[in-house]
């Protein structure tokens, strides 16, 4: 009842503002978190990047931009945090206002532009708060740096003891060249670079590619090369759109900035299924993109993703969704005859 009400509030105030409210009373403790967490009859375990997963669901990168309350959301039952953008300098990102609900569409539409206390805070929060769980550090490139493959080999460089895997951001739309990345040439420069410290450092960690839903089908063949090359672990599918608003209805449709939540949910499953299919199993795809239920949950993984990922959802539907996608992933994995997770990933594609 009470997360109802203070999700009701929430609502009806600026989306940034409610955001830092929403941030603020997790770092309270005042919060009865445990009331929220379920313990599903059927395993929801599984494993990736040689890490057990306690649960496929995931919370996205963009909540907790900072670092500040990644252990409080492992509490509510996400399976894994995914912390950041987090860059190598402070930054304030783009003019306010940047964040827009669209309710009529259970959408967002963002222009942040990576806003965060930069590496060093970040660092800092990780050291002096160890993960209870699987962690994963969003990082990109600061807006004042032409030399963006700089800002990532630096913060990869940083990073390496601090989180369970490192997700390489090439697909925010709104940081100016960042979706250059997706061209053949520029990926193999950036990708080449990083596989180079891995090798020098003997890095043990994941490195994950989140990808734009916006490319077109000709670059998909490159972006799997060349992650197989570079030895990318997995892909993250996918980001928010800098288009899609045909079909939208509520009056902010027309803001500037990437599109997330609902009207993304196809988009993003028809290119996991893809990128599945080419795949063949080489690769796991964390799928994001209009997950607010069991069945949607269900759906990304019978798309092809071996585990999801939450943000929108969370916003429209509060902690209680977490809980709630359990149990109706559970029920539809019993529905159609699946005893694991696993079993399931994929087995929409044709």
């Amino acid at each position: 009842m009470i997360y109802d009400l203070i999700n009701t509030f929430l609502k009806k105030t600026d989306p940034e503002i409610a955001h830092s409210i929403a941030i603020k009373a997790l770092k309270s403790n005042l919060l009865p978190l445990n009331l929220l967490v379920s313990k599903p009859k059927l395993n929801l375990a599984s494993k990736l990047f040689n890490k057990e997963f306690k649960s496929p669901i995931g919370l996205a990168a963009g909540f907790d931009k900072n670092a500040e309350v990644y252990n409080k959301f492992l509490k509510l039952g996400f399976g894994f945090v995914e912390v950041g953008t987090v860059t190598p300098k402070p930054q304030n990102g783009n003019a306010k206002p940047r964040v827009f609900r669209l309710s009529e569409d259970k959408a967002i539409i963002n222009r942040l532009g990576f806003p965060n206390d930069g590496f060093d805070k970040l660092k800092s929060r990780i050291l002096n708060d160890k993960p209870q769980g699987i962690l994963g550090i969003n990082v990109g490139p600061n807006k004042s740096n032409a030399q963006k493959i700089e800002d990532y080999l630096y913060l990869i460089k940083e990073l390496k003891d601090l989180a369970d895997y490192i997700t390489i951001n090439i697909s925010s739309p709104n940081t100016e060249g960042l979706r250059e990345f997706h061209n053949k040439e520029l990926l193999h420069k950036l990708l080449s670079n990083i596989n180079k410290i891995r090798i020098e450092s003997n890095f043990k960690k994941s490195f994950l590619l989140k990808i734009s839903p916006d490319i077109e089908d000709s670059f998909i063949d490159s972006i799997i090369e060349l992650s197989l090359q570079y030895q990318i672990n997995g892909l993250i599918l996918t980001n928010s759109s800098d288009g899609n608003r045909e079909n939208l209805i509520d009056k902010n449709k027309n803001e500037t900035g990437g599109l997330s939540g609902k009207p993304l949910r196809d988009l993003s499953n028809n290119l996991i299924k893809k990128f599945y299919k080419k795949l063949n199993g080489k690769l796991p795809i964390i799928g994001v993109g209009g997950i607010d239920s069991g069945k949607s949950a269900f759906k990304k993984i019978s798309s092809g993703a071996s585990a999801i990922q939450l943000y929108t959802g969370m916003i429209y539907k509060g902690p209680t969704i977490v809980k709630e996608i359990k149990k109706e992933l559970i029920s539809e994995l019993k529905t159609k005859g699946f005893k694991s997770i696993t079993e399931a990933i994929g087995s929409d594609v044709n």
